[in-house]
């Protein structure tokens, strides 16, 4: 029994470490087209354009709202798949 108990401890840390590498890469891509893009690159990106406005401007007013919705899809589709590698998806009650 405590074998099973200490394998359960292991999963579970394992678990949560991948959480938490998956949460850390998508908030520093976000951080990454929000700050980066909108406010640090901005000069440099304002040479391109998108639908008639400078890249920068588009990424500070537009990019990173659309990166941040696409960032929740992919963590749940990535948190569904590292659910199921643990055997802690939700069941269909």
């Amino acid at each position: 029994m405590a074998h099973s108990q200490d394998q359960q401890k292991t999963a579970a840390a394992a678990y949560w470490k991948e959480n938490i590498r998956v949460l850390l890469s998508l908030l520093a891509i976000w951080f990454a087209v929000s700050f980066g893009a909108g406010i640090l690159f901005v000069d440099f990106l304002d040479q391109f354009r998108i639908g008639g406005f400078p890249l920068g401007f588009w990424f500070a007013q537009q990019g990173s709202i659309y990166t941040f919705v696409a960032l929740i899809y992919i963590y749940i589709w990535k948190m569904n798949k590292l659910d199921r590698k643990y055997n802690v998806q939700e069941g269909d009650a």
